[in-house]
């Protein structure tokens, strides 16, 4: 069976429409977000792994090493059943710091251009060879599918569209390169679909036709017991191991594999569910390669092992599964082809282009990088095409995939130390990958690259006759060599405190806080202007506005917490544009920081971070100290008294809940910012309390906002002189106000009692001089000057003994009048309280204009009424300007009469204290103006008159600014009616 090339050219354009429109739905929301994000399109696309080596070349290496072609899904499926411990801390890296590949994860973690560039180069050389096997395979397939045609023309039209589509999907503007490639990542998914169909289609053609019925294998095998014992045979010479090593460090040593699991994919979640999901996909893989191993020996076909799934299905004569077994190629090679390219290019860009050749510090720094990356792009795939044209390059395509993956495996050393082993140096990784990639090259590579009929003892007598011995004996001596030389070269290399915080910000599990840091910036505005110079202003701007998006910070920040995490997340940033170890030094160029040296050297913000991402996967004893952590950390929280801490540098570092009660600053706002920072008078406060050498202060007196707080401040001290400060704050205002009023009520009781005595005594006196005045007017006839005089003295004499029952009832809380109430003129009781206010010179320009009508009369004591409206109209006058108005107007409303009193002064005052101005002790005024009696007194002559008091501010009713006193009394003539009813 064969097929004409236009045939197969049309399929495979076909084939890329197909993923080209794929993706352009998923970029464009024309397939549902939640399809597109789902946790299985991202294990599918861990599927870009299974290659055309993994589709075709297995069988072969099955039949070569029997059932250790399983350690290829094994190793691979072990790094993914123990992903909680070996890949999340990786995410966690490459999500905080932008690595978007396995040589920025180390130049991050040694803090090296050359660790970088070095990784980049290996990787480089290493995965060729699994690239160049990708177009060896394609173009066989093609040849072998054509009866014998040359397909390069074809070959080439294949790789032109297979850049096409890399350079649509995975080469964006630089300005987002935050932005998951979320149309690739479908595409790679339907890819590996489409293999899984292809590969299970050839097992079960092989599995019911070619063994016939259920039974049929069972029947072969019993008849061909060597088959099965070709399979266990080499597992007992015992380098399983080894390949299994390869393939669990292959999840993410790969390109490919660091690129879809890390890069394209940086969700939590989907690691997770990758670490079930995508080993049951590498089983139903596996499931079908020992079937076809055999199907294809029964037929005794005469192709290689690694093309048995091919005539397997040229032998069916369907051409509908031949043609899905071409199409699963062309899956298998597209993916690993457009991801690997993908991944070089940003490598090579980050730490080969541009250490190289710099960029030009203007505004067209995306636009240049970004045309770089392109060429990459194009120039990869290219090469590899180039490299498989090559006669010399002949090896099948499982030794030039075993090449790579073996030459990947050098990288493995240099990934343990760095979650692991935090003294690891970069002299040591640098020297390490060095000697095994030359190992590598010298036994693996020269030999089968450019000496194919190499064998035995010729190469210093470590060759040996079977590859697979070959494969393994020397991957272990290349990797172990490799580790060797990092422990040595690590324990001879010294440390500075930078190496040393990247190392153990990397390393597993590892909570240690970093040394908190010193910046010379001081706000936003710093940072562009010191990024201005090396990236141009616009493209300054722009980066420091996207990680200040990417934080949530705002354009005015200055917290110093704030600034460092800003200063973090633009190396992120940049880390993805230019390379950790590039965009690291030029932050540390243009933003220097230096360790603070009275600083205890520990983040709190960081601890909790750390613990907050690790809580899910705590349990035992690490479980229940972290329940304990945060009891602690709410308790504090929600502790009735102000707590804050404070680092050596006066930063703020915690500020629990009644902080933020009593200052009315927000957590958010105040976290992270130094003391000296805050709002007055919190920081005036605070500031003075430290710089007292007492550890408290009782009853410290500041102003907020014009209201007077008292507050009982406490410190101590955690750890040594450098340790952080605990502030406990306790607001006592309430209690000091209560205290004040028991005071002040204390001295009202002691002039009370006073009061009382002095006004028994003047009683004798006033009794004297009343029968005085009596006899006196008695010897004079009436309308004599004499008589007239004595009933004057007599008439005042009486009004200083009601004034002194008065005194003597208020001291003892007697609010009641006593005596027989008669009708009272309103306006002369009114007229005498405004006359007796002329005489005080607060009153003496103050305008009292009286409304009321001269027959205007109420029931009452004219005395006790006459101590009402003096109360109120000095209260008026007090609350008025030095020419304020005040007026007074009555008239009668059925059997009462209305009075309000109106100013226009500033009004009552604000909050609670209206609903208690009536009680006893409770004044407006400031301190020596006012006993707080006066308004109380009134409300009960009031009440004692059966009438109603009320103030009303003018603000409530939007009528201007004063009060309005409206009182109720009864009316003179309604009482007189009401007498003779009854």
């Amino acid at each position: 069976m064969t097929f004409s090339p236009a045939l197969l050219f049309g399929l495979a354009t076909l084939y890329l429409g197909l993923l080209f429109l794929v993706a352009y739905a998923s970029e464009n929301g024309q397939l549902p977000l939640r399809w597109v994000r789902h946790p299985f399109v991202h294990v599918l696309s861990l599927g870009v792994f299974i290659s055309s080596w993994g589709l075709f070349g297995v069988v072969q290496f099955a039949a070569e090493s029997g059932f250790n072609f399983l350690t290829f899904y094994l190793g691979l499926a072990g790094a993914f059943l123990i992903a909680p411990m070996f890949l999340q801390p990786l995410l966690r890296l490459a999500r905080t710091h932008r690595l978007g590949s396995l040589p920025d994860l180390l130049a991050f973690r040694f803090r090296s251009q050359a660790v970088g560039t070095i990784s980049t180069l290996a990787i480089l050389v290493g995965v060729m060879p699994l690239l160049t096997a990708q177009m060896q395979t394609i173009s066989e397939i093609g040849r072998m599918l054509t009866g014998g045609t040359s397909t390069r023309p074809l070959g080439v039209i294949f790789c032109s569209m297979l850049i096409g589509f890399t350079l649509l999907f995975g080469a964006r503007s630089q300005a987002s390169r935050q932005q998951q490639n979320e149309g690739l990542v479908v595409a790679i998914a339907l890819e590996s679909l489409i293999k899984l169909v292809a590969l299970g289609a050839v097992a079960l053609y092989a599995y019911f036709s070619v063994f016939g019925d259920l039974g049929g294998l069972d029947q072969w095998l019993g008849e061909h017991p060597e088959a099965l014992n070709q399979l266990f045979q080499p597992l007992k010479e015992g380098y399983w191991h080894s390949l299994l090593l390869v393939f669990f460090f292959s999840a993410v040593v790969m390109p490919c594999m660091y690129q879809m699991a890390f890069t394209e994919s940086q969700e939590p979640r989907n690691l997770l569910v990758a670490s079930w999901a995508f080993p049951l996909y590498l089983l139903l893989m596996a499931l079908g390669i020992p079937v076809i191993l055999w199907a294809g020996q029964t037929l005794g076909l005469p192709d290689s092992p690694e093309f048995y799934s091919l005539g397997l299905s040229m032998h069916s004569g369907s051409a509908t599964l031949t043609l899905l077994l071409f199409i699963g190629a062309l899956a298998s090679t597209s993916g690993m082809l457009i991801v690997t390219t993908l991944a070089l290019a940003s490598m090579i860009l980050n730490h080969v282009v541009l250490p190289l050749r710099g960029w030009r510090p203007d505004d067209a720094l995306y636009q240049q990088t970004l045309r770089q990356r392109r060429l990459l792009i194009i120039c990869i795939p290219f090469a590899a095409f180039l490299l498989s044209w090559l006669p010399e390059l002949r090896p099948d395509s499982t030794e030039m995939s075993m090449l790579s993956f073996v030459a990947t495996l050098q990288l493995a050393p240099g990934l343990v130390a760095l979650l692991l082993w935090p003294r690891a140096t970069r002299s040591g990784m640098i020297w390490g990958l060095v000697f095994g990639i030359a190992v590598w090259f010298m036994t693996l590579a020269a030999p089968a690259l450019f000496s194919p009929g190499l064998d035995g003892d010729q190469l210093f007598g470590l060759v040996t006759a079977n590859r697979v011995d070959h494969w393994q004996a020397m991957g272990l001596i290349a990797t172990l060599g490799n580790g060797i030389v990092l422990i040595l070269l690590s324990l001879r290399s010294p440390q500075n405190d930078s190496d040393r915080e990247v190392a153990n910000a990397c390393s597993m599990d590892n909570l240690r806080s970093p040394a908190r840091w010193s910046l010379a910036a001081s706000s936003v505005q710093d940072f562009v202007d010191a990024l201005a110079p090396a990236l141009g202003p616009v493209t300054a701007e722009r980066e420091v506005r996207m990680a200040l998006t990417d934080l949530g910070l705002k354009q005015d920040e200055h917290r110093p917490y704030a600034l460092r995490r800003l200063r973090d997340q633009l190396a992120a940033n940049l880390s993805g544009l230019l390379g950790p170890s590039m965009a690291q030094d030029l932050i540390d160029q243009q933003l220097p920081q230096q360790i603070l040296p009275d600083s205890p050297g520990d983040d709190i913000h960081f601890i909790e971070s750390r613990l907050e991402e690790y809580r899910d996967r705590l349990s035992g004893l690490a479980a229940e100290l972290d329940m304990l952590r945060r009891f602690h950390r709410q308790t504090l929280h929600d502790l009735p008294l102000g707590v804050c801490t404070l680092a050596g540098d006066l930063e703020v570092l915690s500020w629990n809940r009644a902080m933020m009660d009593i200052t009315g600053l927000p957590d958010e706002l105040v976290i992270g910012s130094r003391l000296g920072s805050l709002p007055p008078p919190w920081n005036q406060t605070l500031q003075a309390f430290l710089d007292d050498p007492s550890a408290q202060a009782l009853r410290t007196r500041t102003e907020v906002d014009g209201v007077a707080r008292w507050l009982n401040l406490h410190r101590a001290m955690i750890g040594d002189a450098a340790g952080n400060l605990v502030l406990v704050m306790e607001d006592v205002t309430a209690l000091q106000q209560l205290e004040s009023r028991l005071h002040h009520a204390e001295r009202l009781a002691a002039v009370g009692r006073l009061a009382a005595g002095v006004a028994h005594e003047i009683g004798n006196p006033v009794t004297g001089i009343a029968c005085l005045a009596q006899n006196l007017r008695a010897e004079h006839a009436p309308g004599d000057e004499v008589h007239e005089s004595a009933s004057a003295i007599i008439e005042q004499t009486q009004r200083v003994s009601r004034i002194v029952q008065s005194l003597v009832g208020f001291s003892r809380s007697e609010h009641h009048v006593g005596g027989e109430f008669e009708a009272v003129p309103l306006a002369a009781v009114v007229q005498e309280a405004i006359h007796l206010l002329k005489l005080s010179p607060e009153a003496r320009f103050t305008d009292f204009r009286m409304h009321i009508a001269a027959e205007l009369e109420v029931t009452g004591d004219a005395q006790r009424l006459c101590q009402v409206f003096i109360n109120l109209l000095s209260n008026a006058r007090d609350a008025s300007t030095q020419r304020g108005e005040i007026l007074i107007r009555a008239e009668r409303h059925g059997p009462s009469v209305r009075i309000e009193i109106e100013d226009f002064g500033h009004g009552l005052p604000d909050g609670s204290i209206r609903d208690t101005l009536f009680e006893p002790f409770v004044t407006t005024k400031p301190a020596g103006k006012g006993t707080g009696l006066g308004l109380a007194l009134v409300h009960g002559i009031i009440e004692a008159h059966q009438g109603r008091i009320q103030l009303i501010d003018k603000r409530d009713y939007d009528q201007g600014t004063g009060v309005i006193v409206q009182i109720t009394l009864p009316a003179a003539r309604a009482a007189r009616d009401q007498e003779q009813s009854v």
